[in-house]
């Protein structure tokens, strides 16, 4: 006999196993009930998901089979076409869950990521079937397609709870969960996710695009200028000029990116991304009470112009830190391709390599400097 404390181990053991067995899957290896082949076979880029399909050009149907693990046991699957846009809103998916023991479908039109309408979709679908296997489930359908077209936008998902009464409960709005879409080329080429940009992803990329030049680089060049630029005496007062400028241009764009993403989120209904919101807003106020700063900046002989410095400096570098660190949050959720994130790194090492050659510079200039006073008295 197994004591209990003994078995709970073996079953980490054995479910580790399980987990390893289906994540280690291609779509290629997977086995498929009944003798239909098909020409197709897809490794979908996220949520560990395979698409197989076969498109029949004679009456413009694609038959498919889509397999995924949900979350959970009492988790969901789902995959679909939109015929409209390139995301989840839109979509006409159909859905697969276990209904006790037995597996169960259904078809829903959604309407926007809170307004889910099941019923008949708006293409045709017929030889739906579900199956499930040690976890793995299959969504088996043939589906119209529009005459002529050379691919289709299609989306696939994951979700953890199924309600009482067959109702899909909301899915994670982690990154791969929100890149779950691509552009599926039904003549078997490669899902490049390659297709039409849709509105909201357009404002996505815009607000990136002023988010990374403000916070990202010229606002970690404007504190270089003012850290180092100004240790030359022939900079003075250049350097000011320099500085002052970097930092209102920054902010500028800043609060456009800041703008766009409130306005971005007001527009995303169900999707929250709290941190970066919460950083997001935190550089908005930190970034404005620096900009009031240059009118309230004490001479530098005043009595309260090294407090003045103390705050200065402060907040300028917590404003350096959030907003590099929010820009990385933001690529994590909207997902580029990878040379942007690259590129937006090269940068950065640019940046730092650039600060410590002239962090030696500076502080070589003020030892020398010391020395020549030293040596006068």
């Amino acid at each position: 006999m197994v004591s209990p404390s003994n078995s709970i181990p073996i079953f980490i053991f054995l479910l580790s196993l399980f987990l390893t067995t289906v994540s280690s899957q291609t779509c290629s290896t997977q086995k498929l009930t009944g003798t239909k082949v098909y020409a197709n076979c897809l490794d979908l880029p996220v949520l560990n998901s395979y698409l197989h399909y076969t498109y029949d050009k004679t009456n413009s149907s694609l038959s498919v089979v889509f397999t995924a693990v949900p979350p959970t046991l009492g988790g969901w699957i789902g995959w679909g076409i939109n015929p409209t846009a390139t995301g989840m809103a839109g979509a006409q998916v159909i859905v697969a869950f276990k209904n006790n023991t037995v597996m169960a479908m259904k078809t829903l039109d959604l309407k926007s990521y809170k307004i889910i309408v099941p019923g008949k979709l708006s293409f045709d679908v017929w030889d739906m079937k579900a199956e499930e296997d040690g976890g793995l489930m299959k969504i088996y359908a043939t589906v119209k397609v529009p005459v002529n077209v050379d691919a289709v936008n299609h989306v696939w998902q994951v979700g953890a709870t199924v309600m009482p009464g067959g109702f899909i409960a909301p899915h994670d709005f982690q990154p791969p969960n929100l890149n779950s879409k691509g552009r599926l080329s039904l003549n078997g080429g490669s899902d490049s996710g390659v297709g039409p940009v849709d509105p909201i992803t357009k404002k996505k990329n815009i607000h990136g695009i002023l988010n990374t030049l403000s916070w990202g680089i010229l606002f970690p060049l404007g504190v270089i200028i003012a850290r180092y630029v100004k240790a030359f005496p022939s900079a003075d007062p250049a350097w000011f000029y320099l500085h002052v400028g970097c930092q209102l241009t920054a902010y500028v764009l800043g609060v456009a990116g800041w703008g766009s993403g409130i306005k971005l989120g007001s527009e995303s209904e169900g999707i929250t991304f709290t941190v970066h919101r919460n950083i997001g807003i935190t550089l908005f106020c930190l970034a404005t009470i620096q900009v009031f700063a240059l009118f309230l900046r004490p001479k530098p002989d005043h009595k309260y112009r090294f407090f003045w410095n103390i705050y200065h400096h402060s907040f300028g570098y917590a404003i350096l830190f959030l907003g590099i660190l929010n820009i990385f949050r933001g690529f994590e959720i909207l997902n580029p391709d990878q040379k942007w994130r690259s590129a937006y790194i090269l940068v950065i090492i640019a940046l730092a390599v650039v600060a410590v050659v002239m962090e030696v510079i500076t502080w070589t200039l003020v030892l020398k400097r010391k020395s020549k006073n030293t040596n006068k008295t």
